[in-house]
């Protein structure tokens, strides 16, 4: 059997399916379509295809030693390219706030507090395991100073903006996560930007903000070594999708057969021809594929179905946790074992029973975890309010 067969894919996206659709049996449906339902539904995929992507690599990481892109197009899309169209999601639907801006106002406040609440609790616990993991193959010993270790542990919990530095004389302890927050310095990029994009559009942010995000911009840009012009072209995609679902002739041609034809189509050729998903002609098919999305196209309905949304519903648990999973299996569980020796068959058979284990794990998390933190983001806004607003009072006293 071909390691990059994309038999063993399939396989393991009907066994996330049926993990999905028992969930929702279980536990019951996400809530009613929202305004992008198949957006909505399209993440969970992505997020799948992320860990599709890790699992091709560890197979010739426990081969080679060397963490690197598979030799596969699918493969390496299935990494790329979800992560490319994850940050067109974010211009889509970031950007769509600033347009609608014009008509009704923003609240600045609210909107970052919404984002802190949503990204940072469920990372807090990632790194929380990600530390657990490095004293497990430390055996509790300290083999780095103190004072470094923790500047390196600093920068994986600033979402390794300044970098993701090995702890405590770990090699590659990225590789524990799979290297996945790669991409976060750049969503948080695009959410600081927000203000001066917002100009863009003739809605005016406070001063505050405004002067805010032109420092945390700058701070971003100098403090990540990471950030690369052209990986920041994925925004652009989303953020024309947000002024062409305005156009309701557009909506209508989306939603039809003819548009289901080329967005398949644009997808297959940019996996085809091209390697790498980060490039000016790969990202123009994937933006077209999306735009699509974006206004609607559901591929048959897939996209809507409660086991989509479901899925979709714990995308960024599942995006943050399958790199634990994958480290957990083959080198916590299987280190004694001959798992490097094992034939590509072997090696997705263990992927495939990884699956509803990584799916259960991210349902866990979303529930306990991102759900409650997004939810309490009234709460949270209005209680800093008060309590701004009452040390204001007694400063001015």
């Amino acid at each position: 059997m071909d390691p990059v067969s994309p038999l063993p894919a399939l396989a393991c996206m009907l066994v996330a399916m049926a993990t999905a659709f028992f969930l929702v049996k279980q536990f019951g449906s996400p809530p009613g379509l929202g305004r992008y339902a198949s957006i909505d539904g399209l993440r969970g995929y992505l997020a799948f295809f992320v860990f599709l992507h890790h699992s091709c690599i560890w197979y010739f990481f426990l081969r080679t030693g060397q963490w690197q892109a598979p030799p596969s197009n699918l493969y390496n899309h299935f990494g790329q390219g979800s992560v490319a169209l994850f940050f067109m999601i974010t211009g889509f639907l970031f950007f769509s706030k600033l347009i609608d801006g014009r008509t009704r106002s923003i609240d600045w406040g609210k909107l970052f507090i919404s984002r802190l609440l949503r990204l940072v609790p469920l990372y807090l616990f990632v790194m929380l395991l990600l530390f657990i993991a490095v004293a497990i193959l430390s055996r509790g010993e300290v083999y780095e100073a103190v004072p470094g270790l923790l500047k390196s542990a600093a920068s994986w919990l600033a979402f390794t903006i300044p970098g993701a530095p090995d702890l405590n004389g770990i090699e590659h302890t990225f590789i524990i996560v799979a290297g996945v927050t790669w991409s976060l310095p750049y969503e948080w990029l695009f959410y600081c930007a927000l203000p001066i994009l917002a100009l863009a559009v003739r809605v005016t942010p406070p001063l505050a903000y405004i002067v805010f995000s032109v420092a945390s911009v700058a701070a971003l840009v100098m403090l990540s070594p990471r950030i690369h012009p052209l990986i920041l072209v994925a925004f652009l995609g989303g953020m024309a999708a947000s002024l062409l679902v305005r156009i309701e002739g557009f909506r209508r041609f989306a939603t039809g057969r003819i548009a289901t034809v080329i967005l398949l189509g644009c997808i297959a050729t940019a996996v085809k021809v091209y390697p790498s998903a980060f490039g000016y002609a790969p990202l123009l098919l994937l933006s077209a594929a999306f735009v699509l999305i974006a206004c609607g196209n559901s591929l048959f309905g897939i996209l809507v179905s409660p086991v989509s949304r479901t899925l979709g519903e714990m995308a960024y648990s599942i995006y943050l946790l399958h790199g634990i999973t994958l480290f957990t299996a083959f080198t916590l569980l299987l280190n004694a074992t001959d798992i490097h020796r094992a034939s590509p068959l072997t090696h997705w058979l263990l992927i495939t029973a990884l699956t509803p284990v990584l799916l259960c794990a991210s349902y866990a998390t979303f529930r306990w975890i991102e759900s409650p933190a997004m939810h309490s983001t009234t709460a949270v806004t209005a209680w800093l309010r008060s309590r701004l607003t009452r040390r204001g009072r007694e400063t001015g006293q």
